[in-house]
């Protein structure tokens, strides 16, 4: 019965601040461009709404001054919580106190031009200043197609195709013809289906649409390349000989001599095995961080909010006293006290975002020291509750805080989820970041003695003298990860190239 009770208070609480928390925690978790583009909603919905000069507000050093210690900054937090959307007592208390010096000939036409004429100002700045777009893997094999004479039923069948080839997958067609085809098709047009697909396959790159390593290959030979048919009977029969240097196994199989072999191998290596991935970059969008880290005279890492550009929003003087007219209805101080609520939660929320995304990086930088200093080898394992711990909030604020944010440190711009990572302990007993691991491990591969690779075991004694102890499973499986052949095949191939 307790527990029932318990779960019901609960669920009672989170209807009743579910209206206005779910908004502060939406407006935490948008990046600054969505927020940029939020705020230009809720200006053009709420009328109360409107941008004042910067000077006319504290500045933020001021504002961020109230958040010197845990406590305080938790109340604030807690301001946001105990508001009820039922009521807005103190704010239209507040307004009715406020001074009463705008003139009554307040003209909202030229406020609103204003501010249109701003937002077309900063719209054609970004414009200008907008990196062109990279023609897409789609756009280059839709913009061959438009060019052929072809019949219309197998150019819309290729344009399907081409639709679910991506670029960062190789471009491979990892799709079924059949899905290609309408729901009232009939089995002639399977035919069709394939003509198809052998056209988009003859687009270029040269091995685009494959639908699989072998196929990809052989599309790209040519009649006139050298020892071309030697080439289609390894690529047709003999790739995971190839993968795994069995080179005597060829040989016999074949009748082609070593030396031959060795030859035919050199030419495939010129084959393309993700022809479409040179359109990945495509695929790369424009960051805008929204959070900078420098160092202060100190030599003290700080952050930044890059936020100068956001409009900085207050409640309309003309609204406000509109409410205390006399002459307005009742139902117009009902809509003013609704839509100047929403303002007010509005702009408290952005506040609130901005001490809290402030304070959690922050604190992820102080964190990971180590790593601006030193570099990615020097991360420090963390979670996200030691973060919440430090600042003083839930570990699902600083999940939201974190989501889709990036930060331009001296190292670069990262992802700010890129600074939780998990760890094992060394040896000596020290908290170590996998990415540690993986990053000494390369290392020591790329300077290992080629013609005797380091084993698996030879690699956890190698990790063990830098005090990274590591089980050899896992060497083995960060060794797969990261596309390094094992000792053997790296061997064969040094011999063997």
């Amino acid at each position: 019965m307790r527990l029932s009770f318990g779960l019901e208070a609960r669920q009672v609480q989170t209807q009743k601040l579910a209206p206005r928390m779910i908004q502060s925690m939406e407006i935490l978790q948008l990046p600054i461009q969505a927020l940029q583009e939020r705020i230009e909603q809720e200006m053009e919905e709420n009328p109360m709404l409107e941008v004042a000069e910067r000077d006319e507000t504290l500045p933020d050093e001021e504002t961020d001054g109230e958040e010197s210690t845990p406590a305080s900054r938790t109340e604030d937090e807690k301001e946001l919580i105990v508001k009820d959307d039922s009521s807005n007592a103190e704010d239209f208390e507040r307004l009715a106190n406020m001074d009463n010096d705008m003139p009554d000939n307040f003209d909202d036409f030229r406020r609103s031009s204003n501010r249109l004429q701003e937002d077309m100002d900063r719209q054609h700045d970004v414009m200008a200043n907008a990196v062109e777009r990279p023609e897409s893997l789609n756009d280059y094999l839709m913009h061959q197609i438009a060019e052929m004479d072809i019949d219309d039923s197998v150019e819309r069948i290729a344009e399907r195709i081409i639709s679910c080839l991506d670029a960062r997958d190789g471009g491979y067609f990892k799709s079924s013809l059949a899905d290609m085809l309408p729901p009232d098709h009939q089995p002639s047009d399977m035919a069709t289906a394939e003509e198809a697909l052998r056209l988009v396959q003859s687009l270029e790159p040269a091995g685009i649409a494959a639908r699989s390593l072998k196929e990809c290959l052989l599309n790209q030979l040519r009649d006139d390349m050298d020892m071309v048919e030697e080439m289609r009977v390894l690529i047709s029969n003999h790739l995971d000989d190839l993968a795994e240097n069995r080179m005597l196994a060829i040989q016999k199989r074949t009748g082609y001599s070593i030396e031959l072999i060795q030859r035919i191998r050199e030419e495939l290596h010129k084959l393309n095995p993700k022809p479409g991935a040179s359109f990945m970059e495509t695929y790369v969008p424009l960051v805008t961080p929204d959070i900078i880290v420098e160092q202060n005279d100190q030599e003290q890492y700080v952050v930044r909010l890059v936020d100068d550009y956001l409009p900085n929003l207050r409640i309309s003087d003309y609204y406000r006293k509109r409410l205390m007219d006399t002459k307005a209805t009742e139902e117009e101080k009902e809509f003013i006290k609704r839509k100047i609520g929403s303002a007010q939660w509005l702009i408290e929320s952005i506040q609130q975002r901005r001490r809290t995304l402030t304070r959690v990086a922050q604190a992820i930088v102080d964190y990971q020291k180590r790593f601006l200093d030193e570099g990615p080898e020097a991360i420090e394992p963390l979670k996200m509750q030691q973060i919440a711990d430090q600042v003083g909030v839930h570990v699902t604020t600083v999940s939201r805080a974190v989501d889709d944010k990036w930060i331009q440190t001296p190292r670069g711009i990262f992802p700010l989820r890129r600074f939780f990572v998990f760890g094992t302990q060394s040896a000596d007993g020290d908290d170590v970041a996998y990415e540690t691991i993986r990053l000494k491990l390369q290392d020591i591969i790329e300077k290992e003695n080629k013609s005797n690779p380091l084993s698996d075991d030879d690699l956890v004694d190698e990790l063990k003298k830098h005090g990274l102890g590591v089980a050899r499973r896992t060497i083995t499986k960060y060794r797969k990860k990261m596309g390094i052949p094992s000792s053997r095949q790296r061997r064969d191939w040094t011999q063997h190239s």
